[in-house]
């Protein structure tokens, strides 16, 4: 029998800057299972990830074509596994599965629901990616996504998955029919994106891989900058949003003015919300006697690097690039 679905409201993710908001009649003592995810988050275990892909979800053709995607690989046909514990392959996959689970009839519907004012039809799928970083073993990933779906969605929302190990990091690719067998619509929220992450870091545990799932915030990390995605998207000559911001920051940095952005302030005020938990957690587990923890707490605030916006990121990125591609070109004569 699957396990009954987590209750998001119920169990939430590590909350450090909650803690500086604490008033005087603060909880101080932390449980065995806050410890753990301290433990894990300081010690920085692999975090994994949990995204919608939105694009391309609200017609047959591009859900056909998203699928026939997830099985071609490296001139291969890889297997398409479904909740039912079958492994489909062949030419007729996407059409034979989208009819056994009836997106035909219901794209039909949304059609003729539609009111001829301009509004758009739902999603028939929703498209999830499970993925850990390089090194994990990839089929301790598929499996921990299998027991993730079997918990959450089976006996509601049919759903089929394939392993990708065609780049360095492993991941499941889900398709998830967005219409449960009882008629409900499933909505993917931000709470529920957070709970997904938590439990698919519980089932790599239970399968013995280290995994974590915390904020980024949390952490104190900055987001990575996309350079290496803009300069291929460039060479293949397309366009994107991505690379006209690299471009204008660019131009800002030739003439010596990359303006602060608007959310600089919101970004310094979060960090020193999350130092200020942190140091409250430090200060519980001194009082819990978990000196060795404390000390560990005390340096990961100190490694947190500064906060920065995506501007300043792609900056930062440009100008790294710029220095290697000095390197490499050795001296000017």
């Amino acid at each position: 029998m699957p396990r009954r679905p987590i209750n998001l409201a119920s169990e939430p993710l590590l909350d450090i800057a909650a803690y500086a908001r604490r008033g005087p009649g603060r909880r101080d003592r932390l449980s065995p299972a806050e410890i753990e995810r301290i433990t894990r988050t300081v010690r920085r275990t692999p975090e994994v990830m949990v995204k919608v892909l939105s694009r391309g979800s609200q017609d047959l053709k591009a859900v056909h074509g998203h699928l026939d995607y997830l099985r071609d690989r490296d001139e291969r046909e890889l297997a398409i596994e479904t909740d039912d514990g079958e492994r489909l392959t062949g030419p007729g996959v996407p059409k034979s599965l989208t009819e056994d689970w009836n997106l035909d009839l219901q794209e039909r519907r949304q059609r003729s629901d539609l009111d001829g004012r301009g509004r758009h039809s739902t999603k028939l799928v929703h498209k999830l990616m499970f993925s850990m970083p390089p090194g994990t073993p990839p089929q301790k990933v598929l499996e921990a996504a299998k027991n993730f779906a079997r918990e959450e969605l089976a006996l509601k929302h049919r759903y089929a998955m394939v392993l990708h190990t065609d780049e360095p990091h492993p991941h499941v690719h889900m398709v998830v029919k967005a219409v449960s067998e009882q008629g409900e619509r499933l909505h993917i929220r931000k709470a529920t994106l957070r709970g997904w992450r938590r439990e698919f870091a519980r089932h790599l545990r239970e399968l013995g891989v280290p995994a974590n799932a915390t904020e980024r915030a949390v952490r104190g990390e900055n987001r990575a900058p996309k350079l290496d995605g803009i300069y291929r998207a460039e060479r293949r000559g397309e366009s994107s949003r991505t690379r006209a911001r690299a471009d204008e920051v660019g131009r800002a940095l030739l003439r010596g003015r990359l303006r602060a952005e608007l959310g600089k302030e919101t970004l310094i005020k979060t960090r020193k919300d999350v130092k200020q938990g942190w140091s409250e957690v430090s200060q519980a587990l001194a009082a819990q006697g978990q000196r060795e923890l404390e000390k560990e707490v005390k340096q990961f605030i100190g490694q947190m690097p500064l906060p920065r916006t995506d501007r300043e990121m792609v900056a930062e990125g440009l100008r790294k690039h710029h220095r290697e591609a000095q390197v490499r070109e050795g001296p000017s004569r």
